[in-house]
């Protein structure tokens, strides 16, 4: 059979019409380099073999016949997987180049090099079948990758290896799966000029987020070296988030997280027999990030132009030169797994009550799962995998697919986001838990663990069985309201989980959390770190600020960060922060801070909220406080964060604080400044037309509100019957507030737990004539419906 078209063909002349030739993988390399490089979109030079060459090297080595008849015994039981896929590519690896197809091949490698200006380039040589990156499956990893290829015999001799991988176990289950004819999907062979990313760095992106489908943010994963170990899974690498509406303002940095992986390992250049190898990281890479801001603020900027070129949500792999600095993508296919999700359905998993935690790592997916580890170390013992079990294991790569797919869920030491573990878990719907770092020395075959990956980033592995309740969110229920309902967030990891929710904003985004999780150490500490007497707190803080110079900047770029994920989930909606509410004995708990705190009897309504941030006890962690507001505000772009002080007990303490936060470069009314109060102390009610006079708005707390209205711990079991937000002493204080705020012409709303709790004190709100109503996410669904009914009952009454 003779070829019906050139057999080689460069990505300058491919566009992602020609799947059908080149494969998706190799036609949408071909459609950047023709359309994206004028927008700055870098990507390597290279050609491709066609599906027609591939077809030629089977029929000129007359293998059709034979191959058709292997998979033939397959499907019927009369062989095995494993012994058809290698008689498959024993025929391939046996074949003969056809004349026309090697020559082809050779003359565009020497224009290669050529063009890089060197004798016998160094190539990536990768498979793009013809039926890959569809819609609905993503093919990841399931044909070879050969890279640092150099000379014209082994250029050949990995292009018939690519030829053959094609038949590779994983490869031919897959297929079999999403249901693809063997005998009728093609290979194709992308030669691709290696990028010097061995002594640079490497690795994934996303332009959505792998575990949400949270449409607004870039997802990048890097590691020192080439980025098969990212890819794989091999190495635990830094992780970047990137807010996208935001990108298009040069002057802004809407770098939400950034997290340093170990990056154990690198994989570098090796030799003709071993074309790569893995060696250890120094020190100083694994304690530096790999990429510096701009660079990733680059790479997020070309996955905003790829997305948008493509119309959908794009998987990518980037790399780094090491000689030069260029930035590169090397690849780019469509996401497959949150972009065909239900839009409107979500279920929401909330653990009850659990065993001791064992082990942690990053979540994927947001499911909980109870079950029994098997614990499997290398990829020969896969067999000995036990179905519907928990697999533990160190890291996978293509080969483990079969058992993943039996598995109730996924457990690994290494691997980031976009590592091959939660890459398929995500397909196949699996709940993950990956670069736990130790998950194979903790856990044991036959143990009963809960896997949950429902608590945001983190993912929990849990002794023995929690329980928990699941449930099933249908936004095509939800009603629209003239009252504003919005959200109660406290934890960024988890935030994004809550993005399809129509919620008109967050209404309190608690500052704590972020300060307890996150930074855990005293801002005090922090700046006075030279006085502190607590050797073992000082040398606690001095590991996690290890990469700070000033250690109080510690403190603001984590709380910044942390914010920046709440403030994006709604973004534009307003977001109400409110400052630090922790009592002495909580800010005593974080570490340096007992040197800092007074002992109290009764902290509950102590030194607390707004009297701390004027006090020279706290003035100093306060300004820290602002300073991270204002970076979240100015530098990272997100102007819709308001800010709200918590107990403020008097108009001339409003003042101070007022005062304080101007002093820190957050003033009131300039750049748009909103500021609230919370309104939870009995002098905010009897004086809210002063107090308007001073702040925006206001925030019911009714938690603390009722304990100051009732003279009744809120936290006492022995007076939890007296507890009662919906008392009619409360609910004076509360309607009272309401009519002075609308009089005074300042926004109100209530962010405590009373409206989640009880959702029918939502009409009692609503016939008060509240602007907003502020709820856990869990609660959103019945009281918005419940503040529909209300509106309607009081329409209709009008």
């Amino acid at each position: 059979m003779s070829v019906t078209e050139a057999p080689v063909v460069w990505f300058e002349k491919l566009r992602r019409i020609d799947v059908a030739k080149v494969g998706g993988k190799n036609s949408s390399l071909g459609e950047m380099i023709q359309t994206l490089a004028q927008r700055g979109v870098d990507v390597p030079a290279g050609f491709a073999t066609t599906a027609d060459a591939y077809w030629n090297y089977v029929d000129e080595n007359g293998i059709r016949d034979a191959m058709a008849a292997l998979i033939a015994d397959w499907t019927t039981g009369k062989a095995s997987l494993a012994e058809t896929g290698a008689a498959v590519r024993k025929l391939f690896l046996r074949g003969d180049w056809p004349k026309e197809t090697a020559d082809a091949i050779i003359a565009a490698y020497r224009e290669l090099s050529e063009r890089a200006g060197r004798t016998d380039a160094s190539v990536a040589v990768r498979s793009s079948a013809t039926a890959e990156d569809l819609p609905d499956a993503s093919f990841a990893g399931q044909q070879e990758t050969f890279l640092n290829v150099a000379g014209e015999k082994a250029l050949l001799d990995a292009c018939r290896r690519c030829f053959a991988s094609l038949f590779t176990d994983r490869a031919i289950s897959y297929r079999q799966a999403k249901g693809f004819d063997h005998m009728k999907v093609a290979l194709s062979i992308g030669v691709q000029q290696m990028v010097r990313s061995d002594i640079g760095g490497s690795g994934v992106m996303f332009s959505i987020d792998t575990e949400t489908g949270f449409d607004k943010v870039v997802l990048i994963n890097a590691a020192w070296g080439l980025g098969e170990n990212v890819v794989q899974g091999a190495v635990d690498p830094d992780e970047y988030q990137v807010f996208k509406p935001l990108l298009d303002q040069p002057s802004l940095t809407p770098i939400i997280a950034k997290k340093k992986g170990a990056k154990a390992i690198k994989m570098i250049y090796g030799n003709a027999d071993q074309p790569t190898r893995n060696v250890p990281t120094s020190r100083a890479e694994r304690e530096a990030f790999v990429l510096a801001d701009e660079e990733i603020l680059t790479l997020a900027r070309w996955a905003a132009t790829i997305e948008q070129h493509y119309g959908c949500a794009m998987d990518m792999e980037w790399a780094r030169d090491g000689e030069t600095g260029r930035l590169y993508i090397v690849q780019a296919r469509p996401e497959t797994v949150q972009s065909n999700r239900e839009a409107a359905v979500f279920k929401a998993y909330h653990i009850k009550s659990k065993g001791k935690q064992l082990v942690r790592g990053l979540s994927i997916g947001d499911a909980i799962v109870c079950g029994q580890v098997c614990l499997i170390e290398t990829a020969k013992d896969i067999d000995q995998f036990v179905d519907g079990s928990i697999l533990v294991t160190s890291t996978t790569d293509p080969d483990w697919v079969p058992i993943m797919k039996r598995a109730a869920a996924i457990v690994t030491d290494h691997g980031g986001r976009t590592s091959h573990a939660a890459i398929v878990s995500r397909e196949l719907g699996l709940p993950a838990v990956v670069g736990t770092g130790d998950a194979t020395r903790l856990l044991h075959t036959g143990q009963q663990i809960t896997v949950s990956c429902a608590e945001g980033d983190e993912g929990m592995i849990y002794e023995g069985s929690a329980e928990y309740d699941i449930e099933t969110l249908n936004m095509d229920d939800v009603p629209t309201t003239e009252t504003k309902v919005m959200l109660n967030l406290a934890n960024p990891g988890a935030a994004f989980r809550w993005w399809k929710l129509p919620a008109d904003g967050v209404g309190l985004a608690r500052m704590e959390f972020v300060i307890s999780n996150a930074i855990r150490i005293h801002p005090m500490a922090l700046v006075h770190f030279d006085r502190l007497k607590d050797e073992a707190a000082k040398e606690e803080i001095a590991a996690l600020t290890a990469a700070y110079d000033d250690k109080s900047e510690y403190f603001v770029d984590q709380l910044s960060e942390g914010l920046a994920r709440i403030a994006a989930a709604l973004y534009p909606k307003p977001v109400i922060v409110r400052m630090s509410d922790f009592k002495t004995n909580e800010y005593a708990g974080l570490v340096g801070g007992a040197e800092f705190e007074p002992n109290e009897e009764n902290p509950m309504i102590g030194f607390r909220g707004a009297s701390r941030y004027y006090s020279p006890r706290y003035r100093e962690g306060f300004a820290l406080e602002c300073r991270a507001i204002r970076r979240l505000r100015s530098e990272l772009g997100f102007k819709n964060v308001v800010v709200m002080i918590p107990f403020c007990r008097s108009v001339s303490e409003a003042e101070k604080v007022l005062e304080v936060m101007a002093e820190n470069g957050l003033k009131r009314g300039e750049d748009g400044l909103q500021v609230y109060v919370m309104c939870e102390i009995p002098s905010n009610v009897i004086l809210a037309k002063q107090f308007a006079q001073h702040f925006d708005g206001f925030s019911i707390g009714s938690n603390d509100l009722t304990q100051l209205t009732l003279g009744v711990d809120r936290d006492s079991g022995e007076l939890a019957d007296l507890f009662d937000e919906q008392d009619e002493a409360v609910k004076w204080m509360i309607r009272s507030v309401i009519t002075e705020a609308g009089k005074a012409g300042a926004k109100i709303g209530i962010c405590g737990q009373a409206p989640s709790d009880h959702p029918e004190f939502a009409k009692f709100l609503v016939d008060c004539g509240i602007d907003s109503i502020s709820v856990s996410p869990d609660s959103f669904v019945a009281v918005k419906k419940k503040v529909a009914e209300a509106e309607g009952r009081r329409s209709a009454a009008a």
